[in-house]
């Protein structure tokens, strides 16, 4: 890794660049340790040094070896861009430093490669940070290299990710007519398009790459999503599943099926998808609601019970989940179950007309017909005409229960 200089070179230095042209880098290593203990202010040998340390695998030494090649020659493309990369890849704060100071020096060589290289490092130093920076960055690093595909796609990101969807749409369009082929532009239009609520747009791109890789999972899994937001429910579970097939042990994937099934009334499938997922994440409340209400929507409801029961205790303040287990409760006939799951809901999430109908149901069961009339009132103040059922049943009840107060 040879930078040039006019001066003659000494012995171990130039034996030391064979070496490593035949990357025998131990070997170059003790020359170049022999050479820099008598020549310390030798930039170059101290940059190949940087070189050779990288390629052992030792990165500390690599970097205080750019180091001081930097401070023997601050001047130096290469030097401050090698440090900077160095760094970069080990989290350290002053990589942005070295980096910045490499965009505005020249290469010795192969000047737009090099410029190129500065730019794209730099902007992914400041992406979190600073990302409106880094995007001016990653355009300058795309403006030096036109068929470069990387900086568009990581602006085309950092747009998305600052809502910025017509932005982010230009740079992934220029990152497909740089590669017709590329899923990553594909994958990020159809995330733009999907928030955009442009779903036709978005299954009309992840078709073409689904037929072009048919065996790709992150593709058929990004297809399925966006039919399912199309309502296409059925043909979404068909083509996440399948991507699930190619890429086992995606829970996100798995969490995504289970819900369509469920919000689809496939809920046996549902059931089975929350049951795999239980077994995995027995603490997970969330998990335990979903296969509490698959089992209930199948009338199983004891076994509902016992699920949701398990949700509220892991996560207290669940209030979905409240509601879930008063219903499974009151098919079991537990109604002392019922009232305490619908008062805890009401401390989180207030009432409904629905929880005074099931609660005044309950006390009805138990005959506490003080309270329950007092609930079968309050649902018909809020109810306004759109239960129609419960209201004929809270009525007639009414008439029945308030001679027996």
């Amino acid at each position: 890794m040879q930078v040039a200089e006019d001066d003659s070179q000494p012995s171990e230095l130039t034996q030391a660049e064979a070496a490593i042209e035949k990357k025998d880098y131990a070997a170059a290593e003790g020359l170049l340790r022999k050479f820099l203990a008598r020549e310390a202010a030798n930039y170059e040998g101290w940059f190949d040094l940087g070189f050779v340390e990288n390629a052992l695998g030792n990165v500390p030494e690599s970097i205080a070896a750019y180091r001081k090649s930097v401070a023997a020659k601050p001047e130096v493309f290469e030097s401050n861009l090698n440090l900077g990369l160095q760094l970069a890849k080990s989290n350290q704060p002053d990589a942005e430093e070295f980096l910045r100071a490499a965009t505005k020096l020249k290469p010795t060589s192969n000047e737009a490669e090099g410029k190129y290289r500065a730019w794209l490092s730099l902007a992914q130093v400041v992406a979190k940070s600073r990302p409106e920076e880094a995007i001016t960055d990653y355009q300058l690093a795309a403006s030096i290299q036109p068929n470069e595909i990387e900086p568009h796609l990581a602006a085309g990101l950092l747009f998305e990710q600052a809502n910025k969807f017509i932005d982010a749409e230009i740079e992934y369009k220029k990152a497909l007519a740089i590669d017709a082929h590329s899923s990553d532009a594909v994958v990020g239009l159809a995330n733009i398009y999907m928030r955009g609520d442009r779903f036709s747009e978005a299954e009309e791109y992840l078709r073409k790459l689904v037929e072009e890789h048919p065996q790709s999972a992150p593709e058929r899994i990004q297809l399925g999503r966006v039919l399912a937001a199309e309502g296409k429910t059925e043909a979404g579970i068909a083509e996440l599943q399948a991507g699930m097939k190619l890429a086992p042990g995606d829970e996100t994937v798995q969490r995504e099926v289970a819900e369509l099934c469920a919000t689809s009334g496939r809920n046996d499938l549902a059931e089975a998808g929350y049951r795999e997922l239980v077994a995995a994440h027995p603490n997970d409340a969330e998990l335990h609601d979903g296969l509490g209400k698959a089992l209930l929507f199948q009338k199983k409801s004891a076994e509902a019970q016992k699920e949701l029961t398990i949700s509220v205790k892991l996560k207290p303040d669940y209030g979905d989940a409240y509601y879930d287990l008063a219903f499974a409760a009151n098919d079991t006939k537990d109604y002392p179950t019922v009232i305490g799951a619908l008062d805890a809901r009401a401390k989180l999430l207030g009432e409904t007309p629905m929880t005074y109908f099931l609660r005044a149901s309950a006390y009805d069961h138990l005959r506490d017909y003080k309270r329950a009339a007092v609930n079968f009132h309050l649902f018909l103040k809020v109810a306004n005409g759109k239960y129609p059922d419960q209201e004929w049943q809270a009525t007639h009840r009414l008439i029945t229960i308030e001679k027996k107060k």
